[in-house]
């Protein structure tokens, strides 16, 4: 048990580093996630996590792989393009949808382009699957500072929060808050795709977003139980990703993001809302 649970984390920097920076990003990543499924703007947020290519991209061309440059220019990006479809779809007959599809798919084909322009293959597979083990210092600062800011944004802004999430016509209604907090929240999104980027890519920093927070919607109705049961799923993940990777010599994002998977289908079979638990329901209530 030893050996197999405990040891690479104490016998190897890397893996300490790999397990902080994830657990940091479960922990600020999978209440994020919980609110867009709410809104149900899940394919939101990887539309959004495509969209910051390109400036990670600029970032790559001009500094290398620095993290510092490509966090700044991904997140440039992605506010821009955050902010872009919002105008589009309000001043035209686009329904943000739509125009986010549209800027996402341009984003990406432009990204992809950038990194293949100047860097090599092993530079673009980097990009877009990020490399969990190689987190260094810098980036584990960069991920722990993006996860502040997300706890002092949700313990200020909870309950407009949840409220703009719930039921946004009527808070815009009774206050003038609305719109600043829908900005808030995509804010937020873009922060943290732009930290999960640096673990695991701009394709799949989406995956410790959504999975755990679709997951979590088979166990509770309540949105601080699906936020804290979320952030347990994401931790949860991330800790048999890194054990998976490192036992089965797998890539350690697509492990991480598998184990996320499979917790998700377990949830979907045996999760208080779930299929198992439904059927039985159904037919007791047929047998009385």
């Amino acid at each position: 048990m030893y050996d197999d649970l405990l040891q690479p984390f104490i016998r190897y920097g890397f893996m300490q580093r790999a397990l902080v920076g994830s657990l940091l990003l479960s922990a600020s990543c999978a209440p994020v996630g919980v609110f867009l499924m709410l809104r149900r703007m899940s394919l939101t947020g990887d539309a959004m996590s495509h969209a910051i290519l390109p400036g990670a991209a600029v970032g790559f061309l001009l500094f290398g792989l620095k993290i510092v440059p490509m966090t700044l220019g991904g997140l440039a990006v992605g506010l821009l393009v955050a902010i872009g479809s919002g105008v589009v779809s309000r001043f035209t007959v686009q329904k943000e949808d739509a125009t986010m599809a549209a800027f996402y798919l341009i984003s990406l084909a432009v990204g992809v382009l950038l990194v293949s322009w100047r860097g090599s293959s092993v530079d673009l597979m980097h990009v877009l699957f990020g490399s969990v083990l190689a987190l260094n210092d810098e980036a584990l600062a960069l991920i722990a500072m993006i996860a502040g800011l997300t706890f002092l944004a949700l313990g200020i802004f909870w309950r407009a929060l949840v409220a703009e999430c719930l039921d946004p016509l009527f808070l815009r209604s009774v206050s003038r808050v609305g719109a600043p907090v829908h900005f808030l929240f995509l804010v937020l999104v873009v922060l943290n795709l732009v930290g999960g980027f640096q673990a695991l890519g701009t394709l799949l920093s989406v995956g410790l977003m959504m999975l755990p927070a679709a997951a979590a919607r088979f166990w509770s109705n309540q949105v601080r139980s699906m936020c804290f049961i979320a952030i347990a799923i994401a931790a949860a993940s991330s800790l048999g990703g890194l054990l998976l990777s490192y036992h089965a010599s797998l890539p350690s994002g697509p492990a991480i993001i598998l184990t996320a998977g499979g917790i998700y289908i377990l949830s979907i079979l045996a999760g208080r809302r779930g299929v198992l638990r439904n059927a039985f329901a159904s037919r007791g209530h047929r047998t009385a």
